[in-house]
């Protein structure tokens, strides 16, 4: 039962610090300056500028029919993490809104350096998001949405998410000058980036397919002197028909030089393939 807790509060606080980090960058650097978010979050950013509605509620409202849909339709524990994205969202920007009103945190606010305001919103708000969906948490929202109609219709989650994402940033046009439609362009497409590097490049690995004729040979060197596992496979080349074999396995970035040295001094004619790799489990590397 301990194992238990722990390993669900190992999910639960990235999620929480996530969901805090994209909500300063909403409050700090994106509302001030009257730029645009996608999604759900979007519409609730346009209810602010049109009506004065407060984030905090308007996001936790537009969200509660949403998740009740996806509770329905996509199962209790596809839906688990996402109840903690919507909820700590809500309450952080309602902290948001407190500490601002109060005076205790001043935001960023720029009349003449927009491009500067749309960069670090989008490396708060990719940094946040990045966070919450690496540990498999969503903001709700468009999320639920692309979710259930990519179970039915052709198109994929993220062409769902983009055509509802230039709807609402479209809709901005009514209420803000375009050019701060454009501004918020450049920040859709750094958080984007930022999210792509949280989840997938902020460790990175290098795959190694090696064709050789000398495959026991180096195998057994990068297991002894890396201590790396490898894997033999058999192999035939089409053209020549000569077998041979092909050493693959996985290092560490710093590890390349050192994997490409045993190559060299084993085979100095095998043929060898580099791929990135941007996450590994399994011994020696990341546990998840």
């Amino acid at each position: 039962m301990f194992r238990k807790v722990t390993k669900q509060l190992q999910i639960i606080l990235p999620i929480l610090l996530g969901t805090a980090i994209y909500a300063f960058g909403l409050h700090y650097f994106l509302i001030p300056n009257m730029l645009m978010e996608g999604g759900v979050t979007g519409i609730a950013v346009l209810l602010n500028y049109a009506a004065g509605w407060p984030l905090s509620i308007t996001t936790l409202v537009l969200n509660i029919p949403l998740f009740l849909l996806g509770w329905r339709t996509l199962g209790r524990t596809e839906m688990l993490y996402t109840l903690a994205g919507i909820v700590s969202l809500s309450f952080f920007l309602a902290v948001m809104e407190q500490l601002i009103a109060k005076g205790w945190v001043v935001t960023f606010h720029t009349s003449t350096d927009y491009i500067l305001a749309a960069l670090y919103a989008g490396v708060t708000l990719g940094a946040g998001l990045g966070i919450v969906f690496r540990f498999g948490g969503t903001t709700g929202g468009v999320d639920i949405i692309a979710r259930i109609v990519s179970r039915r219709k052709t198109l994929s989650m993220g062409q769902i998410i983009l055509i509802l994402d230039i709807v609402i940033i479209g809709g901005s046009l009514f209420f803000i000058p375009i050019e701060k439609v454009l501004y918020t362009l450049v920040t859709v497409f750094v958080a984007a980036k930022l999210i792509d590097f949280i989840q997938d490049g902020a460790y990175a690995a290098k795959s190694f397919s090696i064709i050789t004729d000398k495959g026991t040979s180096m195998a057994q060197r990068i297991t002894i002197e890396m201590e790396r596992g490898v894997t033999l496979m058999p192999a035939k080349g089409a053209f020549s028909g000569q077998q041979k074999e092909i050493v693959y396995c996985v290092v560490q970035r710093q590890e390349l030089r050192r994997l490409k040295a045993i190559v060299r001094s084993e085979d100095p004619r095998a043929f060898v393939i580099i791929n990135d790799v941007h996450d590994v489990l399994g011994e020696g590397f990341n546990e998840e």
